[in-house]
Parts: C-alpha cells; sequence; structure tokens
C-alpha cells in the first residue's frame, strides 16, 4: 500500500475511535521478533513490545506453530466444560508456584478484580463485615475498570467517574512507617506492584515487601501481588517478588507477558484462598479459553527456565549499561532503574515534562518506546531481542536524546 493510503487509515481511525487513546500517526502492517514494519514499509525497533506483551517478539515462530494446531482443534467452550490446554497450564501453574489454583480471565484488570472479590469474601467468611479495607500505594496501577481504578491510587485516573467504590485507603510508596500506621484492624488486604509500572519503574525494596508480609500475617489480611508488567520473568525472575527472600503472596495476578501477544490474565491463588469462591460467585465467559491458554503454556515453559531467565538479566544489564553510557555523555536522567527488561530512566527535573515529546522523536527514527508519566521513559523490549539489536535501539535513542541537551 502507498504511504497516502496510511494517512487515510489514520484519519479514519481518529473519525471511528472514542478519544481515550491518541495513538502515533503510524499504521503497522507486520512484524517479526523485535522488528515492526509499518503500512509503507518503513522498519522500526520495538523496545516497547505492546506494553510488555509481545515478550517472545512478533509472530514468533513457536507460537505461530500452537496457535495453528489449536485452532484447528477447538477455540471456545466456555466454563461449563473443560478443555486440555487451561487444565494442562493451571497444572504447570500449580506445580511450580505457591499457587493451589488458577482462575483465568481475559486481563489484568479482569485478574485484579477477582484478587480485590476474593479478598474481601475471604475476609467477610472468616472475620464478618468490618474488615474490609484493601490498602494500595500511590503511584500504583491496577486496571481500568471501576473498582481496579480505585485501587490505582492516581487520582487523575478518578476524574470524573465517581462516585467511587469504597474500601480503598492509600499508603506512601514505600514509606514503613506511614504503611504501619494505616494497616488498621480493618484492613483485609494488601495490593501492590513488587516494581510499579506506570508509577515510573519504581521498586518496592526487599525490606518492605518483607514487612509487608509479616503486618499481614500478623493483622490476618491477605498479601496480593499484582504482577501483570512486573511477572512472567520480565525481571530476570518468573515473579519479581522473588527477589524478596521468604516472600510468599496469598495472590498473584498475571496477564500482559502471559499470553504473549493473546488475551489472557489469571489470579493464582494460594492456600488461605483457594476455596473462597463458591458456585456461581465470579467468573469470565472467555476466561480459559483454549488457545489463549496453549500459547500461555509456551510463555510458562520459557520464563520458569532458569537459563532463559539468565539471558533476560544479561540482557537487561546489557540495556542498563548503555543507558548509562548515556547517561555519562548528557547527564539527561536523574535515575536509571529497574530490573531484566522492565528498566525505567528518569529525566532530569529541570527539563520538564519531556517524556511524550522524546516518544515521538525516537518514532521519528523508527525507535518504538514507552513513558511511564511525563518524565520517565520506560523501556520493556522483547526477552528475545538480541544485544545487536538492543544496541541498534539505544543508538538511536542517543541520537534523539543529543537534541534535549
Amino acid at each position: 500500500m502507498k504511504e497516502q493510503d496510511s494517512n487515510e487509515l489514520v484519519k479514519l481511525g481518529h473519525k471511528l475511535y472514542p478519544t481515550n487513546y491518541k495513538p502515533r500517526s503510524v499504521v503497522f502492517e507486520s512484524g517479526k521478533g523485535s522488528e515492526i514494519w509499518g503500512l509503507d514499509g518503513t522498519r522500526y525497533l520495538d523496545f516497547g513490545s505492546g506494553i510488555g506483551v509481545t515478550c517472545l517478539g512478533h509472530c514468533n515462530p513457536e507460537i505461530l506453530e500452537v496457535i495453528r494446531n489449536q485452532s484447528d482443534k477447538l477455540w471456545h467452550t466456555s466454563n461449563f466444560y473443560f478443555s486440555k490446554p487451561p487444565i494442562r497450564l493451571a497444572e504447570e501453574i500449580v506445580n511450580r508456584t505457591f499457587a493451589e489454583k488458577v482462575y483465568f480471565c481475559n486481563s489484568g484488570a479482569e485478574a485484579n478484580e477477582a484478587a480485590i472479590k476474593i479478598a474481601r469474601r475471604y475476609s467477610h467468611n472468616n472475620f464478618g463485615p468490618k474488615k474490609r479495607t484493601i490498602l494500595t500505594f500511590e503511584g500504583s496501577f491496577h486496571g481500568r475498570t471501576l473498582a481496579a481504578v480505585t485501587a490505582t491510587a492516581q487520582p487523575k485516573y478518578h476524574v470524573g467517574f465517581e462516585p467511587l467504590p469504597a474500601g480503598f485507603r492509600y499508603c506512601k510508596f514505600n514509606d514503613l512507617e506511614n504503611f504501619k500506621k494505616l494497616f488498621r484492624n480493618d484492613v483485609c488486604a494488601v495490593l501492590l506492584e513488587p516494581i510499579q509500572g506506570e508509577g515510573g519503574i519504581r521498586p518496592f525494596s526487599i525490606e518492605f515487601l518483607q514487612q509487608a508480609r509479616n503486618l499481614c500475617d500478623q493483622n490476618h489480611a491477605l498479601l496480593i501481588f499484582d504482577e501483570v508488567q512486573c511477572g512472567m520473568g520480565r525481571t530476570g525472575k518468573l515473579f519479581a517478588y522473588e527477589w524478596a527472600d521468604g516472600v510468599v503472596p496469598d495472590i498473584v495476578t498475571v496477564a500482559k507477558s502471559f499470553g504473549a501477544g493473546l488475551p489472557i490474565g489469571a489470579a493464582l491463588l494460594g492456600k488461605e484462598v483457594s476455596h473462597t469462591l463458591p458456585l456461581g460467585s465470579h467468573g469470565s465467559t472467555f476466561g480459559g479459553n483454549p488457545v489463549c491458554c496453549a500459547v500461555a503454556r509456551v510463555v510458562w515453559e520459557k520464563a520458569s527456565s532458569s537459563k532463559f531467565l539468565q539471558q533476560i538479566e544479561n540482557k537487561g544489564e546489557f540495556l542498563f549499561g548503555l543507558l548509562a553510557g548515556i547517561n555519562s555523555k548528557f547527564q539527561i536522567f536523574s535515575e536509571i532503574r529497574g530490573k531484566g527488561l522492565m528498566i525505567g530512566a528518569e529525566f532530569n527535573a529541570e527539563l520538564g515534562d519531556i517524556a511524550p515529546q522524546v516518544l515521538n522523536s525516537c518514532l521519528e527514527n523508527n525507535l518504538l518506546v514507552l513513558q511511564s508519566g511525563t518524565r520517565v521513559l520506560r523501556l520493556l523490549p522483547a526477552y528475545t531481542i538480541s544485544l545487536e539489536e538492543i544496541a541498534e535501539g539505544v543508538k538511536r535513542l542517543e541520537k534523539v536524546l543529543e537534541h534535549f541537551c
């Protein structure tokens, strides 16, 4: 197709879509690995992987084979019946983790909604109706549904959607004293991302995660980790909480990388809550879809491999080192943080809110990156990206950043 066809599609998209998104003026047609091509044939390097979703790259041949094989057999049954792929996937998850049961759904928001409902129901069953508050943290992001967005302790996401559901209390990020102060007798659960994604790639300290577990135990509350963005191998461990020795959650939510591009989420349920949901109390029409679960089994196998995880960690260190090299040259970042292939580089405050401008300039230089807020450059490349592609992408980024110094 010609370039003007792409422009026409962009105009049509703006006309037909609601204004809650603001897509850049490019239409993508195909991708392979960490490369993606526009309709006009322009090649881009992808350092965002669809907000951390296409973790095994675009059109991964192993994933394509699994999709073809499963789609030739069965696409959907509903949860009135069993099918093989979700059972096998749940079995592998239970064998590898703290979980005793797995609830499948379609997204991270759905998984967090399930976790919220399970926490409330568990507390109601065991402690009565007064212990129903869930603690979350400033800078968090848990989804766009009404309960999940209320759990998200960022007021900018709440405006205009009031009245919000009750029962959430917001704590300061990584502040133990504030956390302890707000941990009252009415708390039924603590919900946090071990590494905040939308909040700026901010990791909770190991001490904080350990204290959160201790406080939950002392107060008969559940510990829920939202690993929608930081889980499934993204940090160099299967789950980011595993960097904190001795910490075992009651519930973990996953999505994004879990399906390598297909829509699937899950709530992993520990022993304490494994029998909380009685018949008919919750559900998801497409949860446990056979095709999505067949793909997720491939991701799970790779993200459970110590050799594969070490490769992610090594690539992350390589990328981190290149970014540090840029910073030693330009002094443009106040901090570079993260784990594995989940990296955030925060721009110096005196530069202002330049992250959106940097994203646009990177696109013009055929590089796809992300932002967290207006001052953090966020990089979530595919786990399969090569060292050569990382070096090429950082070279393009350096070319962009020198214009902002």
